[in-house]
């Protein structure tokens, strides 16, 4: 198992980049959470196998049709403490 925290910078709030990320994250078996932050990014735990891990990670850099990612920080993180994947707030 492999845990990657994400924060995406750009035009990724209001443009269904939460909802996306979530269809994505479950349909590649991840667990972990995705929610908005006050600075206008997006913050993401994504967990599980390192390829599905690597893979969504690479696809965050594209994101839905109306985002616009300029850039994406990513750090190791723990695992979460549940399985599943949510969207926060």
């Amino acid at each position: 198992m492999n845990a990657k925290r994400l924060v995406i910078a750009g035009r990724v709030q209001g443009v269904g980049y939460r909802a996306w990320l979530a269809h994505k994250a479950t349909e590649f078996g991840l667990s972990g959470w995705v929610r908005n932050r006050p600075d206008g990014s997006v913050e993401a735990l994504i967990a599980g196998d390192i390829a599905s891990v690597e893979e969504l990670s690479r696809l965050c850099r594209r994101g839905p049709r109306l985002a616009e990612v300029s850039s994406i920080d990513e750090d190791l993180a723990e695992l979460p403490e549940e399985p599943g994947f949510y969207q926060v707030g």
